[in-house]
Parts: structure tokens; C-alpha cells; sequence
């Protein structure tokens, strides 16, 4: 049975594809939404997975360093350590800072550790750790720095010892990381001005051994539940679990852009279906008196239903087509990183599917409409 789809690929091939690319962008578009997301989601986690720690203290009656501000002592990492089932710690300082390269700025999100415990930076691709306590930085490949660059911040000249590669923090900024003493010292930086004008005021200077969170791995096979209870017993602090914490950073960082990229892609795909059933409606009509001939020389309604049913889905497989070449050609250009997954590819593909079926019942309506006396008058 000649299928309409085929004769219009037949007869308006030109039309028919620029038709599916035009509905391609518009899924394109989606995958690439979707694709944020997954990319905000990934980004809010290479931090924590990167530190590989069981636990996270923080300051009491808070919910930790990126959802809030947090303040402990330097000197409680060492009283936490000698808890029982304890392993290691290291504390940890976060901060943004502006960086300068070729007179251009660069925001990046500063990290300060101790360089002596178990924490070391995402994986680098050149160069070595942070082994001196003052002077020496990593940063990200993306800031375009190269090993052995000076950079100057603050007062002081730093020496580029190691690069890594796709590391951001929560928000998405370029990480770089310091010493914990550089970093505890950028933190808390004054002007001259303003070191004068305090001690005019006979303002106390700031005490620059705080830090933003401690970090903890725990002994094989020990209770981290009663641990972080132990510790928050004794020590006043708020300890989540990794998992704990990565929940809080995902809810208060993310779910609000969530649910507003969620909305946007359910208007694209409505839009979508609405454009497709248009376009196939107008496609239905454009071959009123084919249908009807097909009618008068026998062609039952099932037929005729199958007929447009398959041109709508042919139409939105190509248009996925489409828009999964468009979404992958455009993925890279954008500021934040984007992340297509297959599996949310075939998601949208059956989306697709069902759509065009939906999309094409204001077709099937009107061709059932039409009377086959019609194709002998005209």
C-alpha cells in the first residue's frame, strides 16, 4: 500500500527534511537543556567526590560550607582525629577569587587543605601536588595557566606546580588550590588602608586559623552514624556523611534551577507536539483528493489511519535525528558544561514517538472526514 510518508520523500524530499530539522532544533534544544542539568548535578559533586572522605564537620546548627556559612577553629581537626575509629582528617577553607591572565579576569573557586593528609586536588594531568606551605598553586587546565606560570594574588607570587582537568566547584567556577596557611591568609587579606584604619579604631587583627569545614575518613568497617554522633556530642559541630552532604548540595544549590530547566523543557516539548501535529494536519489536507480516491477504490479507515500515523512518526524519528546531531554539535560551545547521556536520549526518542502518534490524530480526523465521492469532482 503506497504510504504517504514515501511519496512525500518521493515527491517534496527538500520540504520534508527541512521540516525535521527545523523540528530537530527544537528537540536539539531539549536534549541540551536536559544535558545542563546533568552537567549542574555532576558539577555539584566533583568536589565531594573528590575528597573520598566518610564525613563532613561543620559549624553547629548549619548545613555545611556550600549551602552556608560555616566557621570552625583550626586546631579542632586535631581533637577529631583522636576520636575512636577516626582515620585521618584534613581542613578544608573555600573562598571565590578573581584571577588575572593577559589582563582578562578569571573567576575561580579557591580551595585550601592540608597538603600533608589524605585530600589531594582532582586528578591532574601535569605537574605534581602542593608541597611547600606557601607560594604554590593548582589550578585548572580551562584558566588557561600552564605549569610554572607566576601568578600574582594578594601580595604574594605563586608558582603553578600542577594542572588538572574539569575540576569546578558547586557553582560551576574553575577550582584552584592552595596550601591550607596561603589560603587561610587570601581568606582573611586587608588592605593597607584598611590594616591602618583598624588599628586607629584599636580593632583586634582577625584570627586567620579558622577554616570552613574538616573533612574525615573513618576506619574500615566502623559506625559512621555513632561516630559523627561521638563528635557532635563533644566537639558542638554539625557532622554530615558524604552522602548526607551531597543530598544538602544537590537540594539547596540545584533544585531550583531543576525545576526551572524542567519547565522549560516540558513548553519545548509541547510546543513540539503542537508543531508537529500542525505540520502534519497541513501535510493531511495538502492530499485531500489522494485520500479520497484511495477511499473510492476500497482503502478502509484502518489503512488510511496507518498511513498518516506513519508519516508523523517517520517525521519525528528524523526530526530526533536531527536534533540529536544539532544538540552534539552545539554541546561544547556552551559556558557551563553539558552532559548528553544516551539513556536520556531514548527517553526523549519514545517522548518523540508518542507524540508524533498524538500529533498526527488531528489528521487521521479530518482524512476520515472526507468523502470519496470527492475525488470523482475535482
Amino acid at each position: 500500500m503506497i504510504s504517504l510518508a514515501q511519496r512525500d520523500i518521493a515527491h517534496s524530499l527538500g520540504k520534508f527534511l527541512t521540516t525535521s530539522m527545523g523540528i530537530g532544533m527544537l528537540l536539539g534544544v531539549v536534549l541540551i537543556m536536559i544535558g545542563v542539568y546533568r552537567g549542574l548535578v555532576d558539577d555539584a559533586n566533583i568536589l565531594l567526590k573528590d575528597t573520598h572522605a566518610n564525613l563532613w564537620i561543620v559549624q553547629q546548627d548549619t548545613l555545611g560550607p556550600f549551602a552556608e556559612n560555616s566557621r570552625l577553629h583550626e586546631d579542632i581537626k586535631y581533637q577529631i582525629k583522636a576520636f575512636e575509629g577516626v582515620k585521618d582528617v584534613s581542613a578544608l577553607t573555600f573562598q571565590n577569587l578573581q584571577l588575572y591572565r593577559n589582563n582578562q579576569p578569571i573567576r575561580v573557586f579557591a580551595m585550601g587543605y592540608d597538603i600533608g593528609s589524605f585530600y589531594t586536588p582532582h586528578h591532574l594531568v601535569e605537574g605534581r601536588p602542593i608541597l611547600a606551605n606557601h607560594f604554590e598553586m593548582i589550578v585548572d587546565k580551562k584558566t588557561g595557566f600552564k605549569l610554572h606560570d607566576e601568578i600574582l594574588i594578594g601580595r604574594d607570587m605563586f608558582n603553578v606546580v600542577g594542572i588538572t582537568k574539569d575540576a569546578v566547584s558547586s557553582s560551576g567556577d574553575l577550582m584552584v588550590y592552595f596550601s591550607l596557611p596561603d589560603a587561610q591568609k587570601l581568606q582573611f587579606l586587608s588592605s593597607n588602608e584598611q590594616i591602618r584604619n583598624d588599628r586607629a579604631r584599636g580593632t583586634k587583627a582577625t584570627d586567620t586559623t579558622t577554616i570552613n569545614a574538616i573533612i574525615a575518613t573513618v576506619e574500615e568497617g566502623a559506625d559512621l552514624k555513632a561516630i559523627g554522633q561521638e563528635i557532635e556530642r563533644w566537639k558542638h559541630v554539625k557532622v554530615f556523611t558524604q552522602e548526607e552532604q551531597s543530598s544538602l548540595l544537590t537540594k539547596n544549590l540545584i533544585e531550583r534551577s531543576a525545576k526551572q530547566i524542567g519547565m522549560f523543557t516540558v513548553i519545548l516539548l509541547l510546543v513540539a507536539s503542537v508543531i508537529i501535529s500542525l505540520i502534519i494536519y497541513t501535510m493531511t489536507m495538502g492530499k485531500l483528493k489522494e485520500i479520497a480516491i484511495l477511499k473510492l477504490i476500497g482503502a478502509s479507515n484502518g489503512v488510511i489511519i496507518k498511513m498518516i500515523v506513519q508519516q508523523s512518526v517517520l517525521l519525528g524519528i528524523l526530526s530526533f535525528i536531527a536534533g540529536n546531531l544539532f544538540s552534539h554539535s552545539l554541546m561544547d560551545l556552551f559556558p557551563k558544561r553539558t552532559i548528553l547521556m544516551s539513556a536520556d536520549a531514548f527517553s526523549l526518542l519514545e517522548i518523540v514517538i508518542i507524540v508524533s502518534i498524538l500529533g498526527s490524530l488531528f489528521g487521521v480526523r479530518s482524512a476520515l472526514k472526507i468523502d470519496p465521492a470527492s475525488a470523482i469532482g475535482g
